[in-house]
């Protein structure tokens, strides 16, 4: 996930090519996507103070900012090891997405921003906010910490008080400069539900066996004691991300969290890229799409 939108890519397959070094290469850029069940619900919005009403959120904002981790970039959804931000579910400007932005030009969109970059961890927030608070945007998308769970082992996984007071940091700094601004904050997919449907597919597994996600993705075909609790443990890090995600978004009035929307949503393998059995395909890309602009919309 690089700089603002991106050059266009055209779409490709797998058709039989092999997992070369090239694939090899680029582990290290890969993030997740897929989801199952939910963590707790959290609330929408911090107490309001006597005499200090809370500003009301604006349904249809004008201008929109993409936050995030290669998801947000579209990566492998139209061509090996490539970005491809106009399938971007927040900004993407292919028809078949329909892109949260897309779906918004009803309410005449001005600016649209894709600040995310492929394998970001939750660290990195902070940046992207600052570039998104220089464009004065009236909402920004947030998708991040996949990439936090997705380490070389268990024990590498962001802690979740680390996870928590970055995301906190990131929004001080966005009201600090962007006050009026409102953040769509999405649930963090459940790896768990991905490695359930990725893992019949033996192309997707040989392609997982060259370091993708190891944490959760690892030696797909053992469901050992061993290999369950691992995958037990990363999916259970998943849900505690989700509850700081909608603690820290709850403090802040104009912060919407998704309530596990993105986590709940039982991802199929015709919304995965045929590329990595990993990433959002485009008809992933635009399951996203709609769920985002659900969230955003409602009153």
């Amino acid at each position: 996930m690089r700089e603002a939108q991106g050059r266009g890519r055209t779409r490709g397959r797998w058709a039989g090519r092999g997992v070369s070094a090239v694939l090899a290469a680029a582990v290290l850029l890969l993030t997740g996507c897929a989801t199952g069940s939910s963590g707790p619900p959290h609330a929408h919005g911090s107490p309001t103070p006597p005499g200090h009403p809370h500003p009301a959120w604006n349904p249809h904002p004008e201008s929109v900012a993409a936050l995030g981790d290669s998801i947000t970039r579209g990566f492998d959804a139209c061509s090996l090891l490539a970005d491809c931000p106009e399938v971007s579910w927040v900004t993407g400007t292919r028809s078949d997405v329909a892109s949260l932005t897309g779906r918004l030009r009803g309410s005449r969109v001005g600016g649209s921003w894709n600040f995310a970059r492929t394998g970001a961890r939750m660290a990195e927030l902070r940046d992207q906010m600052a570039q998104a608070a220089r464009q004065r945007p009236q909402l920004v998308t947030v998708l991040m910490g996949a990439n936090d769970a997705c380490a070389r082992s268990v024990d590498g996984m962001t802690p979740v008080a680390e996870f928590r007071d970055q995301f906190t940091a990131a929004m001080e700094a966005l009201r600090r400069t962007s006050p009026k601004t409102e953040v769509y904050v999405s649930s963090v997919p459940d790896l768990l539900r991905l490695w359930s449907v990725g893992r019949r597919n033996p192309v997707g597994r040989e392609i997982w066996k060259l370091g993708i996600c190891p944490s959760m993705l690892a030696d797909a075909a053992n469901t050992g004691p061993d290999a369950t609790a691992r995958r037990a443990a990363v999916r259970d890090r998943v849900v505690a991300y989700n509850g700081a995600l909608g603690e820290v978004c709850g403090r802040y009035p104009l912060c919407r969290y998704d309530g596990g929307a993105v986590f709940q949503y039982a991802f199929g393998t015709g919304e995965l890229s045929t590329w990595d059995w990993f990433h959002p395909s485009a008809q992933g890309q635009a399951r996203l799409a709609r769920l985002g602009y659900a969230g955003v919309t409602r009153s």
